[in-house]
């Protein structure tokens, strides 16, 4: 099956996470993405990561993590034939994705309204983290301030505030980002400006818990591991480790009870209906786990799914990358060669198959300025306006 971004052209002049995580998924479906990037340095995630070896030599984890399949076009664009050069690209491109403070690429004479005169049908995607404008836009934002800001971390944990885990608002602004600009090439005719704010992302993503305060009148809290919509749902002990049960249903709620040998709790009044069980759920807790510490985990966990009662272990990220359920299904890719390394790596692809088969890139992350010289040939400079752009300092290459 051919790509469905076959044949599109992506500008990605993004930096750290929700951009390039944006133009990395629009990649695994078959676009050519060329990274932009500033010649003293690229992107800031090529000096982030676990291992300081890596950053050093400007091919830090966190930028492995998300710029496979992608070309690398070192460019100054404060230099004026430098932005001459981007401008020529535009005019073979479909998108251009940018997660510049709102102002700068206006600031640089390549905002929107300026590059449609090159590009009528150019899509424009700028992510930032309140949006284009409002009182807030101005400000910078990571993932961190973003997380607070939206009510995220007041929710989390059990000694909220607590920050998830992982850049999730990062993450979610360009799932939200490659979302429209898959609308947008859709669009008849196309030419369309996209404002991504992460902060607006996020909370699109929290419908349940906005909603029970905007239409029930009620506060969120942190509920830790509790599902606050139903009881038994969450994390209980077992013998040798924590498991998750969700038991949401009256069925599965009387099958559990069943199955761990607790009839006598179906006519117990403290949990006859749903509102009862979460009135009591710490009780119901305790009830529970008096059984289901006397066995494994992983007995649990193939007993309940066996008796149509959602459950599943708590594992590590090692844990899970090791397990079947990923490992035969092809979400890891390997490039045994990347260039400027000695070692091959493994990257999470895209979390979704077409027709069965993983969509992936062919290519691993780029070294900074990798295909300069390539692209810019293609759009007319020949070898001597090349060297003159990069005695200049307007360009970076690999000669």
């Amino acid at each position: 099956m051919t790509a469905p971004l076959h044949g599109i052209r992506v500008l990605d002049l993004t930096n750290v996470l929700a951009g390039p995580f944006a133009c990395h998924q629009l990649a695994h479906l078959g676009a050519e993405v060329i990274k932009v990037e500033n010649p003293r340095g690229g992107d800031l995630a090529r000096n982030l990561g676990a291992s300081p070896e890596l950053s050093a030599k400007g091919m830090g984890i966190s930028f492995l993590a998300q710029n496979a399949g992608k070309k690398s076009l070192a460019l100054n664009l404060k230099h004026a034939a430098g932005a001459e050069a981007l401008r020529a690209l535009v005019r073979s491109a479909d998108v251009l994705v940018e997660n510049f403070r709102p102002g700068v690429m206006e600031r640089l004479g390549l905002g929107y309204q300026s590059l449609r005169e090159d590009n009528p049908a150019l899509i424009y995607c700028a992510i930032s983290g309140y949006g284009q404008d409002g009182p807030w836009a101005a400000n910078p934002a990571y993932d961190q301030i973003i997380q607070g800001a939206s009510g995220v971390m007041s929710i989390t944990g059990t000694d909220a505030p607590t920050r998830v885990g992982y850049p999730l608002s990062d993450t979610i602004g360009g799932l939200t980002a490659a979302m429209a600009i898959n609308a947008a090439l859709n669009a008849t005719p196309r030419g369309t400006f996209i404002d991504v704010s992460m902060l607006e992302a996020t909370l699109a993503t929290m419908g349940w818990v906005v909603s029970n305060h905007l239409i029930g009148g009620a506060t969120p809290k942190a509920h830790g591991n509790e599902n606050p919509t139903s009881a038994p749902s969450g994390t209980f002990q077992a013998q040798d480790a924590p498991l998750n049960i969700a038991a949401n249903k009256d069925e599965q709620w009387q099958a559990l009870a069943r199955l761990l040998g607790r009839d006598g709790l179906l006519s117990d009044p403290r949990f006859t209906t749903r509102e009862d069980r979460k009135a009591n759920r710490h009780a119901l807790r305790a009830e529970l786990e008096v059984t289901l510490t006397s066995r494994p985990a992983a007995h649990w966990v193939e007993a309940l799914n066996a008796a149509g009662i959602p459950a599943g272990p708590v594992l590590s990220v090692p844990e899970i990358l090791d397990h079947p359920q990923i490992t035969d299904r092809n979400l890891v890719a390997r490039f045994d060669a990347v260039p400027g390394l000695t070692h091959g790596i493994d990257v999470v692809t895209a979390g979704f198959q077409l027709d069965a088969a993983r969509p992936g890139v062919a290519t691993p992350p780029p070294q900074l300025g990798q295909d300069t010289d390539a692209i810019l040939t293609e759009l007319g400079y020949s070898p001597d306006d090349i060297a003159r752009l990069v005695r200049e300092g307007t360009v970076a290459n690999m000669t």
